[in-house]
C-alpha cells in the first residue's frame, strides 16, 4: 500500500489523519516538525502533506529543500487561500493546495487522484537522511539545506554504508570490505584518512559531528 507523511505542528491533527488514511489501508507516518519530516525521508513516502505555517522550519522551505530529491506528490496544508500564496507553493514544487479546514472526504480524493497519477510513471530516487543531511544514493550526492557537500567516490561510499547501517559498529577492516570488496589488494589504514576528511567536510557545512570513533572497535554513524 501507498505510504503517506503527514507533517503538521499540531499533533491532534497529525495523529487524527494518521488514523484516518490507516483506516483507509494506507500506510501512513507523522511528523510535527520540518526537521522530523526530514528524518523520515528515508521511508520514502508516495505522497507527502505538508502544512505550511510551522515553526522550526515551514512548508515552503521544507518543500523546496527536498523537491529535489522526492518525486512524490506534495500537497499543501494551509489557511493561507490568497492566490499569490498558491503561485508561491506550486512554484517550489507543491502539486496542490488544500484549504483548511478541509473534509476527510475531499482530502482523500485529492490524495488518491495524485496517488493515480503518480504511479502511471514513477521511478523513486533512493534517498538517506540525518539530522538535516539528504542523501540522494541515485544521484551520488549529498546536500544540507540545499548546499551540496562534494564528496570523492570512495568518500561517498564510506558516508552511504555507515549511514545505510547507522548505529552499528564497524571496524576499519568491515568498511574496507563493504567499500573496495573483498578482493582488493590494499590496506584498510586508508579509512581513517577518508573518515577523517567526510568528517571535516561534513562539519564545514552542517557543523554537526555524524560519525562517531568508538575506541578500539571502530566507527559508527550516530543517529
Amino acid at each position: 500500500m501507498p505510504k503517506i507523511l503527514v507533517v503538521d505542528d499540531e499533533k491532534m491533527l497529525t495523529e487524527l489523519l494518521v488514523q484516518h488514511f490507516r483506516d483507509k489501508g494506507y500506510i501512513a507516518y507523522e511528523a510535527n516538525s520540518g526537521k522530523e519530516a526530514l528524518e523520515k525521508l528515508s521511508i520514502k513516502p508516495d505522497l507527502i502533506l505538508l502544512d505550511i505555517n510551522m515553526p522550526d522550519m515551514d512548508g515552503m522551505t521544507l518543500c523546496k529543500s527536498i523537491r529535489d530529491h522526492v518525486v512524490c506528490p506534495i500537497l499543501f496544508l494551509t489557511a493561507r487561500i490568497t492566490e499569490q500564496d498558491k503561485i508561491n507553493g506550486l512554484r517550489i514544487g507543491g502539486d496542490d493546495y488544500i484549504t483548511k479546514p478541509f473534509s476527510l472526504q475531499e482530502l482523500t480524493a485529492r490524495v488518491e487522484a495524485h496517488l493515480r497519477r503518480d504511479a502511471r510513471n514513477r521511478t523513486a530516487p533512493e534517498v538517506l537522511s540525518s539530522k538535516g543531511l539528504i542523501v540522494n544514493v541515485s544521484q551520488r550526492k549529498v546536500y544540507y539545506e540545499e548546499a551540496e557537500i562534494v564528496l570523492s567516490k570512495r568518500e561517498f561510499d564510506i558516508l552511504e554504508f555507515l549511514l545505510s547501517n547507522a548505529n552499528q559498529i564497524f571496524d576499519k577492516e568491515r568498511i574496507y570490505e563493504a567499500v573496495w570488496g573483498f578482493d582488493a589488494e590494499g590496506d584498510s589504514k586508508v579509512i581513517k584518512e577518508h573518515v577523517r576528511k567526510i568528517r571535516a567536510k561534513l562539519y564545514e557545512t552542517t557543523g554537526n559531528d555524524y560519525i562517531e570513533t568508538v575506541w578500539g572497535m571502530g566507527y559508527k554513524w550516530k543517529k
